[in-house]
């Protein structure tokens, strides 16, 4: 089942170490602690407005759209992206129909021909839109995904630049939890490091000001997914489908950053016994750290930075492997520990 506050608690307490307490004490200092204040960066000042909600059983803050997803569309377009050049039409149409493909578990066809090719700015309405919808229904925003950190994968879909998505509440598993296939359409599987932040970053951060707002560092597997047909997606496509997000696991024992280089982790993914994905923290953008640091000034740009107590998937350590009914993964992410996610044998088009 989806990771509860009341399940992560139990299991956690049962392990040795102090994950469990430190996060505890992130969200004793997350709540209460955030105030209305102007952020500037760049061409992009603006009154960030927080809303008050509850993330994972603790107290933090969203900003800044009035949808609860935290994105700027003004920021969003003076972040080196061209303005919007799609109208309302073709917005909600991409949202439709992104929608509909993953209420009907039917893959559609790419969005291409109804926001363009290389409107990024559109194409992040599109996935604000949509995330707003997913919130406004009851789920909750609990941190960010970054994707496309691998330049084999960046050459692949013609950018030169990371994306990111959010993560919502119903999009985490538990360590070992069975994963219902039928929630998902084309998954596959990747393994990668996931931070949890002691503290905001609210300013233009340096690689100190990034490592220094890191609580602990834990062995993830993220669970990719497209509605995009046979994943033929360009980069708004994946951009407007929130970064091509599925679900993901995280492991319940982190490790703080002075016990662990994130550059210098190896890994290794098996399904089923078989070693089918291997990399190491260099492959993601040669440091787990510096993809933290992308989004952590992407997220100031947008005037939404990252707070206490979000959980950031920081990118793929190596290949994804398509995942099956029935299947299980074993992530080994040297020295932070191993995670297991294993999925029903329930049918679907993978």
């Amino acid at each position: 089942m989806p990771w509860s506050r009341s399940s992560r608690r139990r299991r956690s307490t049962s392990r040795p170490g102090g994950a469990a307490a430190q996060l505890k004490t992130i969200e004793r200092r997350s709540a209460g602690r955030h105030s209305s204040k102007p952020m500037t960066r760049g061409r992009c000042t603006r009154e960030v407005k927080h809303v008050r909600c509850k993330i994972g059983g603790r107290t933090a803050t969203a900003a800044p759209s009035g949808d609860g997803t935290g994105l700027d569309r003004g920021c969003i377009e003076r972040q080196g992206m061209p303005r919007m050049s799609v109208g309302s039409d073709g917005l909600l149409a991409a949202v439709e129909r992104l929608e509909r493909a993953s209420a009907a578990r039917l893959p559609c066809p790419p969005i291409v021909d109804l926001i363009g090719p290389s409107d990024i700015a559109a194409a992040y309405e599109v996935q604000q839109h949509i995330a707003a919808r997913r919130i406004a229904a009851g789920a909750r925003l609990i941190g960010r995904k970054i994707g496309l950190t691998s330049a084999a994968v960046q050459a692949q879909v013609g950018v030169d630049r990371p994306d990111f998505g959010v993560l919502l509440d119903d999009m985490r598993y538990e360590d070992g939890a069975d994963i219902p296939f039928a929630r998902l359409l084309q998954p596959k599987a990747e393994a990668e490091v996931a931070f949890l932040l002691a503290r905001d970053i609210g300013d233009a951060p340096d690689a100190a000001a990034v490592r220094g707002a890191v609580a602990l560092a834990f062995p993830a597997i993220e669970i990719v997914d497209s509605r995009i047909a046979d994943w033929r997606i360009g980069i708004t496509d994946t951009v407007a489908d929130n970064a091509s997000s599925g679900v993901f696991v995280i492991g319940l024992a982190g490790t703080p950053l002075d016990a662990v280089e994130p550059a210098d982790v190896t890994m290794t993914l098996r399904r089923n016994g078989e070693l089918v994905s291997q990399g190491t923290g260099r492959a993601c953008l040669d440091d787990p750290l510096n993809a933290l640091a992308w989004l952590a000034r992407t997220a100031i740009e947008l005037g939404a930075p990252l707070r206490a107590g979000d959980i950031v998937l920081s990118g793929a350590l190596g290949p994804m492997v398509a995942v099956r009914p029935g299947d299980v993964f074993e992530a080994a992410i040297a020295p932070l520990g191993t995670i297991t996610a294993r999925f029903s044998r329930e049918g679907g088009i993978a």
